[in-house]
């Protein structure tokens, strides 16, 4: 490629490059007993790179990852970005379906994946399904009893050490995010080295995960924001250590073993950490902890009172973003107090915008939906032009059809979601999607999907539904259907029978007019 002017572009692991010069024996990976320097990690990256490569793939092509927190998560992104080829991060809690449409859609051409989640792309990489691509390049961590699959340690020890090296534009995608739309089917978000490598240094600055730091993955790796804020420690020269599964008395107990002094959080885990009393926060020696930052999820202001008390003299953060626009807005420690409300200002290098529906900025104190404008934003959505533009402005900014209202000061407070989107346990979960798996049910005429609050989720997941003549509510026939479609996390936790839905005069279903049954 060219390089345009300017210098050398950026790459997400550019920082791996320069810290295992730099500080080769300092650990850059903590997995429980495992301990990987700065200069394993490289050199191990550096021979999974060489494997795709020596595979057959070339520059551009796309490998996908299935894996949970673990030590091999970083070294498996840096070195596909070595080799100049795309990650596509999979959920382990993706049905076979929907992993299989993740798969066909990116165009996968490799997978790398922890033998226990096998389960979830087999029937998908089986002849003839929709990964199948991926069937000749397999690597499996651990005994997958996939057919064809190496053994990654394998795979590294009998591939050469020297970095590949391929260079791409830093505006060139170093991985594919899905994330659900509202028309119900997973939109692949293309995310630029240049936009992970500013958000990892500008982390690093905000939240103090650079040089000489440790800091905890708590939050998935495969979701944006456990990634960034996993492998930000990496790139900047610190220290991250693996939480593989969330539990509340294990993080308390990673603190203190690993002296974790950052960590990212989601208003669930803070739900999770209450929950344990304060004699489990008084047994541990969490003098290390000085970081906390929360995101996914408004965190209610009860909620925030007590992480301050339960953690006092910590600088506590609260930041609001997306897949598609990075990081937006921060509100700082200095204003957790006073500001109970608030997501903070713009961040770093970000402009906002909150407009009506005709596009003009309305003054402070009005609702409009909120616009960012940044070297964060997504380069798009993977073939699908059309549902870019419908979210991108002609000059550049991106919304998430969020409302919010700033003050006079610039204080910005989301206050409600154009879309319907509902967020629990910090995870998106899209209502269409559900509806459209409810309507292959032969009792349901038709129904709607909303959040509810919750108290230790954010939302739940709640169903309307329209029955057809004749038929009861069975809502473990209704659960087992949807099971057989959908993750987990997107089972309806409730269930509501109405006679009709409520609709306006065009004809659209008014959600805002659902209410359970008195």
């Amino acid at each position: 490629m060219a390089i345009h002017p300017g210098g050398a572009p950026l790459s997400i692991v550019s920082g791996l490059r320069e810290f295992a010069h730099a500080t080769p024996d300092a650990f850059a990976v903590l997995d429980g007993e495992r301990r990987l320097t700065f200069a394993e990690v490289d050199e191990r990256a550096s021979r999974w790179g060489r494997h795709l490569l020596d595979s057959g793939l070339r520059t551009g092509e796309r490998v996908a990852v299935l894996l949970g927190n673990r030590a091999e998560y970083p070294e498996v992104a840096a070195g596909i970005a070595k080799a100049g080829l795309v990650m596509v991060p999979l959920n382990p809690r993706l049905t076979p379906a929907e992993a299989g449409f993740i798969l066909g859609h990116s165009g996968a051409r490799a997978l790398v994946l922890d033998a226990a989640l096998a389960p979830v792309v087999t029937e998908a990489i089986a002849p003839g399904g929709p990964g199948a691509a991926v069937a000749d390049r397999l690597t499996a961590i651990g005994d997958s009893g996939l057919r064809g699959a190496v053994d990654y340690e394998t795979a590294l020890a009998a591939a050469g050490a020297s970095d590949p090296a391929v260079v791409v534009d830093e505006r060139d995608p170093f991985c594919i995010t899905y994330t659900s739309g509202t028309t119900g089917r997973p939109k692949g978000v293309l995310i630029s080295h240049r936009s992970r490598a500013l958000t990892f240094t500008m982390s690093a600055l905000e939240w103090r995960l650079g040089t000489g730091r440790v800091s905890a993955a708590v939050a998935p790796m495969y979701h944006g924001a456990g990634f960034a804020f996993g492998y930000a420690p990496v790139y900047t020269g610190g220290t991250v250590t693996m939480l593989r599964k969330w539990d509340p008395a294990d993080f308390l107990d990673l603190v203190e073993r690993d002296g974790v002094q950052s960590a990212f959080l989601v208003p669930t885990h803070a739900h999770g950490l209450r929950a344990l009393g304060p004699e489990a926060l008084a047994a541990r020696d969490l003098s290390s902890l000085d970081t906390l930052y929360f995101n996914a999820a408004a965190l209610p202001w009860a909620l925030k009172q007590w992480v301050m008390e339960a953690f006092p003299g910590r600088d506590v953060h609260e930041l609001y973003g997306s897949t598609e626009s990075g990081i937006i807005t921060n509100l700082r420690p200095s204003h957790m107090r006073s500001r109970p409300g608030s997501v903070g200002h713009p961040w770093f290098h970000t402009e906002v915008r909150i407009v009506d529906e005709a596009g003009e900025p309305v003054p402070p104190g009005e609702p409009g939906e909120l616009f960012s404008r940044s070297p964060y934003l997504m380069n798009g959505y993977l073939d699908d032009p059309d549902a870019t533009a419908a979210c991108t402005t002609e000059d550049g900014f991106v919304t998430c059809g969020d409302i919010a209202v700033r003050d006079a000061d610039g204080f910005i407070s989301i206050v409600d979601r154009k879309k319907d989107l509902i967020i629990s346990g910090g995870t998106n979960i899209y209502p269409r999607e559900i509806e459209e798996a409810l309507a292959g049910h032969p009792s349901v005429l038709e129904s709607a999907v909303v959040g509810e609050a919750d108290e230790a989720w954010g939302e739940t997941v709640v169903a309307h539904v329209v029955l057809r003549d004749g038929q009861a509510l069975d809502a473990t026939a209704l659960e087992a259907h949807c099971r057989g479609v959908l993750a987990g996390y997107k089972i309806p936790r409730r269930w509501y029978v109405a006679a009709a839905l409520p609709r306006n005069a065009g004809g659209k279903v008014v959600k805002r007019d659902l209410a359970p049954p008195a």
